[in-house]
């Protein structure tokens, strides 16, 4: 579609609007060459050791790899988004790219860690979440660790809310609609002094027991949180 800021329809249950290519989940790929890196860097990277090989799941346009990379890690960042990943290549020419969904992919290798960013674990579709783990699982060493990023507890229900970037845009939360079983309708919308974005994608809150249950159905075992709100944790292979 063209650049008009229309509506793509995409994964159902997931929509975006605004200029640009338009990903299966809704995600806006110019958005996400715009946003910064915040804390997940800094999460990552004192959770493993230093020149360490990380496997980046749903790396998007490499907002978290680049940081990564001049780090020194050796990063291997999988999307399964072609635009994505030409943005990665462009902002973190050090990384490798492989263009894949979480789902579907089997490398002939393991890393010393996975990361799995971006609250995809939340995913609506409980086979589509063991299927995500699963993929942790077959690719972290024996003796590495699984990265994941989790909503906190009052995610869905502290709403509208928003964050002031210092970058000068604002990320706002803006609703989490029940949509049955569980699921929420999460709208969120990104706006720059030049273009606003918008991104409505499905989310299942997790409770810290029900995510323990899943990890050890992939086969890992929850190795504690990384930060103090609870939203980065670990987990070792069992």
């Amino acid at each position: 579609m063209s650049e008009d800021g229309n509506i793509r329809r995409v994964r159902e249950g997931h929509e975006g609007t605004g200029p640009g290519a338009i990903t299966p989940d809704g995600c806006a790929v110019e958005l996400y060459r715009r946003l910064g890196a915040g804390t997940e860097p800094d999460v990552i990277g004192a959770a493993v050791p230093a020149g360490a090989t990380l496997l980046e799941l749903g790396s998007g346009a490499g907002r978290v790899t680049r940081p990564l990379v001049e780090r020194g890690f050796a990063v291997t960042a999988v999307d399964e988004s072609a635009e994505m990943l030409e943005a990665v290549g462009q902002c973190a020419p050090g990384a490798e790219t492989v263009l894949s969904s979480i789902e579907d992919l089997d490398l002939p290798r393991t890393f010393d860690a996975v990361v799995l960013g971006s609250f995809l674990v939340h995913t609506a579709d409980p086979e589509g979440r063991q299927a995500l783990l699963a993929a942790c699982r077959r690719h972290v060493k024996d003796d590495g660790r699984v990265l994941i990023q989790r909503e906190g507890a009052d995610w869905h229900t502290d709403l509208p809310r928003e964050r002031h970037d210092p970058a000068g845009y604002t990320v706002r939360i803006v609703s989490a609609e029940p949509v049955g079983e569980g699921v929420n309708s999460v709208h969120a919308e990104y706006v720059f002094p030049d273009v606003r974005w918008t991104q409505t994608f499905l989310s299942r809150p997790l409770t810290a027991e029900a995510l323990e249950g899943h990890l050890a159905a992939a086969g890992l075992a929850f190795d504690g949180y990384l930060t103090d709100d609870g939203t980065w944790l670990a987990a070792r292979p069992r």
